[in-house]
């Protein structure tokens, strides 16, 4: 993995558009070399954001990091890809999605493939976009679900932090896992099933649902 990527100082947009009604509204035109900086409190999504970006960039071939996912923004995704305006999808996603949430990662799996989907112990929310013209970061706190939540986001055209983060996915999807969560032999599901005995309280029960 890459070392650090450290950027200099650049102008910073920072925009007070946590009331903004839609997301056209809140992040704006997209720049060469912006970098843009909001929060927002549920108006609209990561998949807002995606898309938001793409009518900007054109066609690009996308990363997705996200902790979890949901099957309405998976679908959106996917048509997204049917329409044109992405190319290719990769998603990077946590090991305990398969068995937190068994259905949205089959729904996963069934659209995209699965070599076009990693897991591993992961919690960074990003969003790669790029092709010839624009090489856009988007970093947020959203997973690609529902927020309804105080949320922040931050929308950069910055090739060394672009590919900075495409040299980190690659080495990721070079060693590829097994998205089965009845797999016990797999490297994800091992080291997700360890974490969770580490910390479990026998006097607790808890219930993934879905």
């Amino acid at each position: 993995m890459p070392p650090v990527h450290k950027r200099g100082r650049v102008a910073r947009d920072v925009r007070r558009v946590q009331y903004a009604d839609n997301v056209a509204g809140a992040v704006g035109p997209i720049e060469h070399g912006c970098e843009v900086y909001g929060l927002c409190r549920g108006q609209y999504s990561l998949i807002d954001l995606i898309e938001h970006v793409l009518t900007f960039t054109g066609p690009a071939e996308i990363v997705i990091s996200t902790w979890t996912a949901a099957g309405a923004d998976i679908d959106y995704a996917l048509r997204l890809t049917k329409d044109g305006r992405v190319l290719s999808v990769l998603w990077l996603v946590d090991s305990s999605f398969p068995v937190r949430q068994p259905g949205y990662c089959r729904a996963m799996r069934e659209r995209f493939g699965d070599a076009a989907i990693r897991v591993t112990q992961n919690h960074a929310k990003f969003v790669l976009i790029g092709n010839d013209e624009w090489h856009i970061t988007l970093r947020t706190s959203m997973n690609l679900n529902e927020n309804k939540r105080l949320e922040s986001w931050e929308v950069s055209d910055d090739a060394a932090l672009y590919a900075y983060l495409v040299e980190v996915v690659g080495d990721l999807f070079a060693a590829p896992t097994s998205l089965d969560p009845a797999d016990a032999n797999t490297a994800s599901y091992r080291a997700f099933t360890a974490e969770t005995e580490k910390h479990r309280d026998p006097h607790r029960r808890v219930r993934y649902v879905k």
